[in-house]
């Protein structure tokens, strides 16, 4: 105590100065505003810097509880999305000849071959969806290949990328037939043949599904002329076709049903019968 006593007497005069000096800066701010607007504006300043440092000390703190409330939200939101049919949002496509909605079932393409000679998809719907083989399958551009077998829950679809696959197609503008095949070579093209030599054929025309067939409606878009040969021991065009849709990359599917299938099948079998 002694000590702060002759601290004081020993530096009176300097804590005199310091006393008035801070008076006469305590009046000078009372009665000049802008001397009070910057001394509060300079405190304002350093109490919202150590402010902003203890918040962001804080959050740090507790990124664990962060960090562990928004892994639990992902893991309900993940839950959500894989535990509801995304299908339902897929719009349906319209104007397919004799195909109303109810005819057509909405997959997702969840296992693609396209490097073999016959290629094969699986998709996530089945026969407890109304799947059956032998129906058509396409997409937003173009077809895709004709179902093959059901389970319960799945089906296998042959791809048009399938050396054994056979559609009816036709051009567009002047309604000659062919036979849709692959020649194993190039996963962007197919093949037209026995195109007749009297059709008018140009690079660039389109290839559509054609009206002979019981599994795709007609007019479902294919691609478009590429080249253009003869075959010689037929004496035929052969089309080489660039696809619309990329058989490699491929998502959500429609699945047709065909009204007319069975009925064309019965009718066919029995003239068959009496000859």
């Amino acid at each position: 105590m002694q000590q702060i006593f002759n601290f004081i007497f020993k530096n009176s005069t300097r804590i005199l100065f310091l006393l008035l000096l801070s008076i006469s800066f305590l009046l000078t701010i009372q009665s000049h505003s802008y001397h009070k607007s910057r001394i509060i504006s300079s405190a304002n300043f350093f109490t919202g810097g150590v402010y902003e440092e203890i918040n962001n000390i804080t959050e740090y703190l507790n990124l664990k509880t962060e960090n562990e409330a928004l892994a639990l939200e992902n893991a309900r939101l993940k839950s959500i999305l894989f535990n509801t049919k995304d299908t339902t949002t897929i719009k349906k496509p319209e104007n397919l000849k004799n195909v109303g909605p109810n005819d057509i079932i909405v997959s997702k393409v969840i296992h693609n071959t396209y490097n073999s000679h016959e290629n094969f998809l699986t998709l996530n719907s089945g026969a407890n969806d109304g799947v059956k083989a032998d129906m058509g399958v396409i997409n937003s551009l173009g077809i895709v290949g004709i179902v093959d077998r059901t389970s319960p829950r799945y089906a296998t679809v042959v791809s048009i990328l399938n050396t054994k696959s056979q559609i009816n197609a036709k051009i567009k503008k002047s309604n000659h037939f062919g036979s849709l095949t692959w020649d194993g070579k190039n996963t962007g093209f197919v093949q037209l043949i026995d195109v007749p030599r009297l059709a008018s054929v140009r690079k660039g025309d389109t290839i559509v599904t054609g009206g002979q067939s019981v599994i795709f409606p007609e007019n479902i878009n294919i691609g478009t002329i590429d080249k253009v040969y003869i075959q010689e021991e037929t004496n035929y065009y052969v089309l080489n076709i660039k696809l619309f849709n990329d058989m490699t990359n491929l998502g959500h599917v429609y699945i047709i049903k065909s009204r007319d299938k069975e009925e064309v099948t019965n009718l066919e079998k029995g003239n068959k019968k009496d000859e």
